[in-house]
């Protein structure tokens, strides 16, 4: 904050890939900061680099000595990889500013079991869980507790073992037991049906500031069918401040002690599911999430004066943009998702049009002529924002039809069921 006092730029640098990254830089950038991105994968380079400086993990193993270099202000991580490298304590020792908690606040979103315990002793409604360490053990704590259970890895990880799966029968979870990797055991967690969304707030200077409530589309084909992807389709995002559907204060308020006694100082979502009327907590992530993060960026007036004030775990001043109220999000599916191990060629990605509304581009390259090729799975991601849902929503599949991808899909409901929060 005090760069933007002296009337220079402060610099930021995001650890991540593809449109997550690459939309965070550009919003950034024209909010006022300079902008570098330390890429984390082997793929998804493409959107960054579009929109600032990058430096990639093979060619710098460890990011510190860029953070000196750079003089970075602050870090705004994608994912919490970065709190199990080698380099971790010597990035917390240079107590540069990054967008996360740090220590043990981290194990709210890394260790499940953790988080269950945690919200249940603050009397945070959350679903039965269990962690099982092998396949003996789970089919055992199914048979004795008969009943639906998604799903998860105990410890919360991009290259996890076991990615969620949601069943809704009791015979469907024992079929899942019999094939899941154990490698680092399982986490059941009581299945609590389809009423589920999201808040994610602030959580700085001892104080949780409610920001937006979101809708994740979490299955692959309309109709909310088909299996749990391994990020959502599509999502709707509504400016909330005042807690409108009450998830703050059923799932994150009740925390407040937690997160001063650790020194919380970060961004917190809580995904819940309503049932008997009140909120149950399935997940807390302690990041700004995928679908949530490109339109979170648009959406706030000061997004840099935020995110430096929460690096820096001082009071905060939200603001939101005036007509910027909602957003929703659509995903461009690329040939074989969600069914990751098929693969297709490398088709040609084209804009028809030019677009009025942001597309981040994820898993895609440039070829030695300058077209862009598939290079995986997700190819965009199309970002509305308007004053109301049905803007929003009309302006993000306005804009998506004008990419051409052979054989890619995106759903066509987004909006049409789940909406509003609680709803089925």
């Amino acid at each position: 904050m005090e760069n933007l006092i002296k009337g220079t730029r402060p610099k930021i640098m995001l650890w991540g890939i593809g449109s997550y990254a690459g939309s965070a830089m550009r919003c950034l950038w024209e909010n006022g900061a300079d902008v570098c991105c330390y890429l984390t994968r082997h793929y998804g380079d493409y959107g960054p680099s579009l929109h600032g400086e990058t430096f990639h993990f093979k060619d710098y193993p460890n990011p510190c000595p860029l953070i000196r270099e750079k003089e970075i202000d602050l870090v705004i991580p994608m994912s919490i990889n970065w709190h199990e490298a080698e380099w971790k304590d010597e990035f917390i020792d240079m107590d540069v500013p990054i967008l996360s908690p740090v220590g043990a606040a981290m194990k709210l979103e890394r260790d499940r079991d953790f988080a269950r315990i945690v919200a249940a002793e603050h009397g945070v409604p959350v679903p039965i869980g269990h962690v099982a360490k092998n396949r003996i053990e789970a089919l055992e704590y199914v048979h004795a507790h008969p009943g639906a259970y998604v799903i998860k890895n105990p410890l919360c990880a991009p290259g996890s073992p076991v990615h969620t799966i949601v069943t809704e029968t009791v015979q469907d979870t024992l079929a899942w037991l019999e094939q899941v990797n154990y490698a680092e055991g399982v986490f059941l967690q009581e299945y609590m049906g389809r009423r589920e969304a999201g808040h994610t707030a602030f959580v700085s200077n001892g104080r949780i500031y409610p920001l937006v409530t979101n809708q994740e589309y979490k299955r692959a084909f309309d109709g909310n069918m088909g299996p749990v992807a391994g990020a959502p389709l599509g999502g709707l995002v509504e400016v909330d401040l005042d807690d409108r559907y009450g998830i703050v204060r059923d799932t994150l308020t009740p925390l407040l002690p937690w997160f001063r006694e650790t020194h919380f100082h970060g961004p917190v979502q809580s995904t819940s599911v309503k049932r008997d009327g009140r909120w149950h907590v399935i997940e807390y992530n302690v990041r700004v999430g995928i679908t949530t993060g490109p339109a979170l960026y648009r959406m706030l007036k000061n997004p840099v004066e935020a995110f430096l004030a929460v690096g820096h775990d001082r009071p905060l001043d939200i603001q939101f943009k005036e007509g910027c109220d909602y957003a929703c999000t659509l995903t461009l599916a690329g040939w074989g998702y969600p069914y990751i191990k098929i693969e297709g060629p490398s088709v040609t990605v084209q804009l028809r049009e030019e677009p009025t509304c942001d597309i981040w581009w994820n898993e895609v390259v440039a070829d030695k002529k300058g077209r862009m090729l598939m290079s995986g799975h997700r190819v965009a991601d199309v970002v509305a924002v308007a004053e109301s849902l049905p803007t929003a929503i009309a302006k993000a599949y306005e804009n998506i039809k004008k990419i051409i991808c052979l054989s890619s899909y995106y759903r066509l409901d987004i909006g049409d069921s789940l909406w509003p929060p609680g709803e089925e």
